[in-house]
């Protein structure tokens, strides 16, 4: 039995197949970089403080969350209905919180690479993949 109109998988052509591909490897990049902040948060997590533990902890496991993030949308970036904005807002949202509070904050220089960096990718991923087309994805089967 087919697959209603609205659930019909297109074929993919080859600068789609090859955008796809670009767009799951800059994915599979941000996802590494992720998972090697957790690995380094684990020795910040162990040091820290009473005054600072808590919130290393939570900056780690955030890590992780965007770790899996990024691997679900290499896997399925049309699946995921808002996933990819709030990723991405996410990741600007830093990028301009660092911009914003300059040198006098430490680690605001890091993250202002970082996260900058991750935006860029994230962006570039998005329009790669064509992200948005999840929403339609989403309305179908809604």
């Amino acid at each position: 039995m087919p697959a209603p109109p609205s659930l019909h998988v297109e074929t993919s052509t080859g600068s789609a197949r090859i955008r796809d591909l670009i767009a799951r490897v800059l994915l599979l990049l941000a996802a590494v970089g992720a998972l090697a902040a957790v690995a380094t948060a684990v020795g910040v997590v162990a040091d820290a403080g009473p005054a600072t533990r808590m919130v290393e902890t939570w900056r780690m496991l955030g890590f992780g969350v965007f770790t899996g993030v990024f691997l679900l949308l290499a896997y399925r970036p049309r699946l995921y209905a808002g996933i990819w904005e709030l990723a991405v807002l996410n990741k600007l949202g830093l990028t301009l919180a660092a911009l914003s509070f300059g040198s006098g904050t430490d680690g605001a220089g890091e993250a202002l690479i970082a996260d900058g960096a991750v935006t860029l990718i994230l962006l570039a991923a998005y329009v790669l993949s064509r992200g948005w087309t999840a929403w339609s994805t989403a309305r179908a089967v809604a």
